[in-house]
């Protein structure tokens, strides 16, 4: 606030300086008549002389149905039918992505030492994510709803980092937990079953997520409620419960919520309104706590992916190549992402390389939210 007191020290010297008489030419003064403003308007009365005409809200209808803006709005007629759980495709983990390391590069990047925790780490997108860490010198548990599934993918990743380090006797150890990221008292009985497995956890990864294609005033409340739970509850409640036990260790940490460019801006054409503010939701949460838990030494920030070729996605495109085309018409690079593209990422964030980096959202989307 500008003080009265300050005021009046600055205006007392103004008032005791001597007035010195200037002589001034008269101002020049420049007007236009009204009129002038309806004489540009009339120039460009004939639609057919106006270089910038008005955007054309109705085609002729002998014309074609396609329109201006068609590219930029959401269709209800676009369904994409996801598999029940069951007959979700696997997740292969990368080939060829880890293994021993003979170039040099910043020892801040390793993970040597640490224990992460992947939610959602059985599939897609988390499942790759987590063998980064592992392939950085991370101890993992992966958390997902489906535990066998989980176990299978936590024997896979160290056979795979078996097969790439030969020789090597130091396994890191992976281990497998079942939980449902929207209930309080399974998340924080999966941290305290991490808690005894590994002894302590430094990072976190909310890879656990789903997304769901209706339009919104058909979308099944209960439906858009579970939706919800797990992006946005599932994300709130493994932060809050990893962050609990960092403070109680008084020890630094990294977590990394997994968002998407859905929340920064409106994918078409499919319509899913609630998954957009979800992610928008998730983005903001990671500020959010980023602030909050500066002091402790906690470092909170956000992936956004773009569209990435999971297996899940392969599956549903493979199906629908029209919507494949559409998708990469609006990439700038021309192409979707892969799991692989995260991996360096996520390893990143998690790591001493980005010790100043706390409440970012990084986007993987090759270049889709620029443009």
């Amino acid at each position: 606030m500008f003080k009265p007191s300050i005021a009046r020290h600055v205006i007392k010297p103004l008032r005791t300086t001597p007035v010195i008489a200037v002589t001034t030419r008269p101002a020049t003064t420049f007007t236009r008549s009204l009129s002038q403003t309806a004489s540009l308007r009339k120039k460009h009365n004939d639609p057919a002389k106006d270089k910038i005409p008005a955007p054309t809200l109705k085609t002729p209808e002998e014309a074609s149905a396609e329109r201006e803006g068609q590219f930029a709005r959401t269709d209800d007629s676009v369904q994409i039918e996801y598999p029940p759980d069951s007959e979700m495709p696997a997740q292969p983990v990368a080939q060829g992505r880890g293994g021993m390391h003979y170039k040099r590069t910043l020892a801040q990047f390793s993970l040597e030492g640490k224990v992460s925790v992947v939610t959602g780490g059985a599939r897609g997108l988390g499942l790759v994510m987590a063998q980064a860490l592992v392939a950085s010198g991370s101890d993992l548990a992966i958390i997902d709803l489906n535990g066998e599934e989980a176990e299978s993918a936590a024997a896979s990743l160290v056979e795979q980092f078996r097969k790439e380090n030969p020789g090597l006797e130091d396994m890191p150890e992976v281990t497998a937990h079942y939980a449902d990221v929207a209930s309080p008292d399974s998340v924080n009985n999966a941290v305290a079953e991490v808690l005894a497995k590994h002894g302590q956890i430094d990072n976190l990864v909310t890879s656990a997520g789903f997304t769901e294609n209706f339009e919104a005033i058909n979308y099944p409340f209960d439906r858009m409620q579970k939706l919800w739970g797990v992006n946005v509850d599932g994300t709130y409640l493994f932060a809050t419960s990893v962050a609990k036990h960092l403070m109680e260790r008084k020890a630094p940490g990294s977590i990394v919520m997994i968002g998407s460019m859905s929340g920064s801006i409106v994918n078409v054409p499919q319509p899913q309104a609630p998954y957009n503010a979800a992610k928008a939701a998730v983005r903001h949460l990671a500020a959010s706590l980023a602030v909050e838990w500066a002091r402790h030494d906690i470092r909170v920030n956000c992936i956004s992916p773009g569209y990435m070729l999971t297996a899940l996605t392969r599956k549903i495109l493979d199906e629908n190549p029209k919507l494949r085309d559409h998708w990469t018409s609006l990439i700038p690079v021309g192409k979707m992402g892969t799991p692989e593209d995260l991996m360096g990422a996520v390893t990143f964030l998690l790591s001493d390389a980005s010790k100043y980096i706390t409440g970012a959202d990084l986007r993987v989307d090759g270049g889709y939210t620029v443009t």
